[in-house]
This record gives C-alpha cells, sequence and structure tokens, in this order.
C-alpha cells in the first residue's frame, strides 16, 4: 500500500479482518529505503504485526522523507508512530528553528544513537572540520533536516551553512558524489553500521573527519540531543581505529500529543518486549536497552509510555 492510499486510510477502523472484525490501520513513518530508519522502522512494523495477539492492528511501515516529514505527518493526524532525529524534534515542538509552528508530538521510546560525522576521501587535504570552508559537502536528504544538527556542528567550528557548497541527495547517492569527486566531504548519519558509509569505505579508501573536542563539548553542554559516542575501528572496511564522534541526535519514536493513551502504552509495551527480534534485523536496534529507551531527548514522553515504562520498573513510580 502507497503512502498516499494510507494517509487516507490510517485513521479508519476498516472491516474486512480475520472472522469479521474491525481492523485498526496503524501507519509508521520511517524515512528513505537505504538507512536505519527505514529498516529498524520496517523491523518494528514486522514484528509487532506478528506479536500483537487479537489486537486487530495492521501496522504498516512507511517510506518517508524522514524526520521533518514525519512530524508534519503526525501533527496531520496521517500517521500514528513515526522514527525522528531527536535533534530535529527538539525544534520541531518549540516552533524554533525554521519551524513555521510549534508540533505538539511526544516521545515514545528513544531507540539508538544518530551517528554522524564528516567522510572525506583518504588523500583529501580536509583534516578538521574548519577545513570544509568553501568546499562541496553533501549534507543529507534535501528536506530530511539534517540541518537542525549540521548548523550547530559547523558553528561551534567557526563555519556557518552558508560557508559550505551544500549538495543534496539521499544517503545512497552520496557514495556516487564522494566515489567520483563531485563533493570533498559528506556529512553521513544514522545508526550503526551505516549502510551508506559501508558501502562508501568499501569502494574507496576514506577517512572521518574528526571533531575538535573544545568544540564537541560545547554541543554536548548546550543541546540535549548531543552526546559522544564511539564507533569501534574494524566497523568499516580501512578505518581500523576507534572514532571519538557524536550522538547528532538519538533516533526515536514518537507519536502525536493526543495519540490514545491505552494504544500508545500497548504499542510501546509491544516494542520493547520483542526488542531481541528487532536487534536481529539491525544492528542499531542492541541500543533498545533499560538505559536508552527512557532517555530524554528534550521533549517529553507521552503518558501511554511512561504508564508503560513505570509498569516495567524503568521509570520510577509517580
Amino acid at each position: 500500500m502507497s503512502l498516499r492510499s494510507l494517509v487516507v486510510l490510517a485513521p479508519l477502523l476498516l472491516l474486512g479482518g480475520c472472522g469479521g472484525g474491525e481492523r485498526e490501520f496503524i501507519a509508521v513513518g520511517t524515512a528513505p529505503i537505504g538507512g536505519a530508519f527505514y529498516t529498524v522502522g520496517s523491523a518494528i512494523c514486522e514484528v509487532v504485526n506478528q506479536a500483537q495477539g487479537d489486537q486487530g492492528w495492521r501496522v504498516s511501515s512507511e517510506s518517508t522523507g524522514g524526520s521533518m516529514e514525519n512530524i508534519r505527518l503526525l501533527s496531520q493526524g496521517k500517521l500514528q508512530f513515526a522514527l525522528s532525529n531527536s535533534s530535529i524534534t527538539y525544534f520541531a515542538v518549540r516552533g524554533s528553528g525554521g519551524w513555521e509552528q510549534a508540533h505538539d508530538v511526544r516521545g515514545v521510546m528513544t531507540l539508538f544513537p544518530n551517528v554522524a560525522m564528516f567522510v572525506v576521501p583518504a588523500d583529501s587535504p580536509v583534516k578538521r572540520v574548519a577545513d570544509l570552508k568553501g568546499r562541496r559537502v553533501y549534507l543529507g536528504p534535501e528536506g530530511a533536516g539534517f540541518e537542525y544538527f549540521v548548523a550547530p556542528i559547523l558553528e561551534a567550528h567557526g563555519l556557518t551553512l552558508a560557508d559550505v557548497e551544500a549538495r543534496y541527495g539521499s544517503q545512497q547517492s552520496a557514495v556516487d558524489l564522494l566515489g567520483d569527486g563531485s563533493v570533498d566531504a559528506a556529512m553521513i548519519g544514522g545508526g550503526v553500521p551505516n549502510p551508506a558509509l559501508a558501502q562508501i569505505a568499501q569502494a574507496n579508501p576514506v577517512r572521518l573527519v574528526p571533531y575538535d573536542e573544545e568544540a564537541k563539548q560545547k554541543l554536548i553542554d548546550e543541546y540535549p540531543f548531543f552526546e559522544p559516542a564511539t564507533i569501534p575501528g574494524g566497523t568499516y572496511a580501512g578505518i581500523t581505529a576507534d572514532y571519538q564522534g557524536l550522538d547528532v541526535g538519538s533516533a526515536h519514536l514518537i507519536t502525536a500529543a493526543d495519540a490514545d493513551e491505552g494504544l500508545v502504552h500497548d504499542f510501546t509495551k509491544l516494542v520493547w518486549e520483542n526488542r531481541a527480534k528487532i536487534a536481529e534485523r539491525h544492528r542499531a536496534a542492541r541500543a533498545i536497552t533499560e538505559q536508552n529507551v527512557v532517555r530524554g531527548n528534550g521533549i517529553e514522553f507521552h503518558p501511554g509510555a511512561v504508564r508503560f515504562y513505570r509498569e516495567a520498573g524503568l521509570l520510577p513510580a509517580e
């Protein structure tokens, strides 16, 4: 079913389920095919469909433009759940950073770190972030909102978005852009391992540009969604040393503030109880742990999720 069709059907209860009962369509927004958002989001839907018992749900994973589109679709009632980068959600709920209005969404579950860094050819003269000034830089899928974490990163290193020649496209297209020299650097982000970065590293020798330690600490101190993150050496071909990078906004599952509390409670419970099966489909989902799922990212959790976490002992009783 296409997103266009599902957008019409998602809020409705349709007849024709097993035994003639009602089927509730639940649409979960992910991102373009090829990244961890799409893979993990699809795994969540698949596992919930299998484990739901007699809930009567039909849960569908939808490839969308990513975090920004997901937030808008949630606000319009066209999705029930969605994945988002918490750095983008942070600004969306406040109606700041270029958002046209405040979007009333809530957190459901923190999923996995979104580790992002600038990648350059191994022989590139770019040795640090400040060296990107005046260069052609891939900044992610157009409209996906990478600028919400790229702009603070550049600013912490003495640059602005206007100081680079921005290029956009799918993360998969970054493989070709970097490989044929169409860009000098590419901002690659997502769960670890990232499929696009793995492909780039297999095709050509590359380096991960280090963050200045002072700039990195400034970002962590100033924004609740930035966290230190390490990519172990050997994760990507040719990169043998550990990379001390940044979680630029963990991926989290979100919903509308007015979503039904019972639905959110039951959905959260199913995702949590079947997290091992989700992790079988993408290693990034191994981060769905007791410590991470309730970790704040600068927005409130939905009451339905909070109720489940208290029942499960993941949050203290009220």
